[in-house]
C-alpha cells in the first residue's frame, strides 16, 4: 500500500478545497489512501507527490475528473427528510403557482447525487399540477460535480426495493419494473428533469435567471464556514425574492451571517423587501 505523508496530504487537501470546496480533515488521510489507491497503482506511481505533480500538469482534465469522483460522498434515498417534500407539496407550490405569473418555475437541485431527490421533485409537480402542467415550464434543474452519479441519474434505473419509499400512486405511474431487482424512472419524469455537471465553487454563478427554490442538502458538511458562508451567499443572490433554500436536517445556517429567513428546520426563504 502506497502511505501518504502529511506534507502530501496537506498538498492534495488543499488543492481539492480550492477546486472543489471540500474541506478534508487530517483525520481523513485514511479515506483519501484508500479511495486513491488503485488510480496510483494503475499508474505505476510511487508516491502521492507523483501523483500530484501528474494531476496538477495534467491538461486534458482527466486526472481531476477522476479524483472528484472518488473524493466525493455520494449517499442518499428516495423520500430522504421527508418533511422537506411535504412542505414544498403543500406551502411553497401553492404560493409559486399563484405568483410566477408566466409560469416558469425554476427549481435547483445542488448537488443530486444519484438522482433520487430530483425525481422526487418531477413526481410531486406532475401531481401538484394534474392537468394544468402542460401549461408550465416546470422542470427541474439536477447538477453535481460527479459524472459518475450523474451517469447513474441520467439513466434513472434504481433497485425495486430502493423505490418501495415511494408512495404506491407513484410507484404506479411514474416508476417500470425492468425485472424483479430493478425499476426505471418512466420517461414522462425523466424529461421534467435536466441533468448538468456543475462545481459549486464557480464563482459567479452562470445562471441569467433567479430560481424559486433551491434544494442543497446534506452537500455544504464537507465544506468549511468560509466555503459554506460563501456558498450562501451566491444561493441568495441566485433566489427570487419569497423563494426558498432547503439544506440538510445536519446543516444549519448563521442568523447573523445570512439574509435568509428562518422557516422551520432546514429550510430558509429570501424575504421580499418589503417583509412578506
Amino acid at each position: 500500500m502506497i502511505t501518504i505523508t502529511d506534507k502530501e496530504f496537506k498538498q492534495l487537501a488543499a488543492y481539492i478545497k480550492a477546486h472543489y470546496g471540500i474541506y478534508l480533515k487530517n483525520e481523513k488521510q485514511a479515506l483519501v489512501i484508500g479511495r486513491l489507491q488503485h488510480v496510483l497503482m494503475d499508474r505505476n506511481f510511487h508516491s502521492f507527490s507523483e501523483y500530484y505533480e501528474y494531476l496538477i500538469s495534467d491538461k486534458t482534465g482527466n486526472a481531476a475528473a477522476i479524483l472528484i469522483n472518488k473524493i466525493s460522498t455520494n449517499h442518499t434515498f428516495f423520500m430522504r427528510e421527508a418533511d422537506h417534500f411535504d412542505f414544498f407539496r403543500d406551502k411553497v407550490l401553492p404560493f409559486l403557482k399563484n405568483t410566477v405569473l408566466d409560469k416558469d418555475l425554476r427549481i435547483w437541485s445542488a448537488g443530486c447525487s444519484s438522482g433520487e431527490e430530483p425525481y422526487t421533485l418531477a413526481m410531486i409537480l406532475d401531481e401538484y399540477l394534474g392537468w394544468d402542467k402542460n401549461q408550465w415550464d416546470a422542470r427541474v434543474l439536477a447538477t453535481d460535480i460527479s459524472s459518475i452519479v450523474l451517469d447513474k441519474a441520467t439513466k434513472g434505473i434504481y433497485k425495486t426495493e430502493d423505490v418501495l419509499s415511494l408512495p404506491p400512486y407513484w410507484r404506479h405511474s411514474y416508476i417500470k419494473k425492468l425485472d424483479g431487482e430493478t425499476s426505471v424512472i418512466s420517461d414522462k419524469i425523466k424529461n421534467d428533469v435536466i441533468f448538468r455537471q456543475f462545481n459549486l465553487m464557480n464563482n459567479p454563478f452562470p445562471f441569467k435567471k433567479k430560481f424559486h427554490v433551491i434544494f442543497c442538502r446534506n452537500v455544504m458538511i464537507y465544506f468549511d464556514a468560509q466555503t459554506k458562508r460563501e456558498l450562501i451567499n451566491k444561493f441568495y443572490d441566485s433566489i427570487e425574492y419569497g423563494g426558498y433554500l432547503f439544506i440538510g436536517h445536519s446543516e444549519s445556517l448563521n442568523h447573523e451571517e445570512s439574509k435568509f429567513r428562518y422557516i422551520m428546520p432546514a429550510v430558509y426563504r429570501k424575504e421580499y423587501l418589503n417583509g412578506r
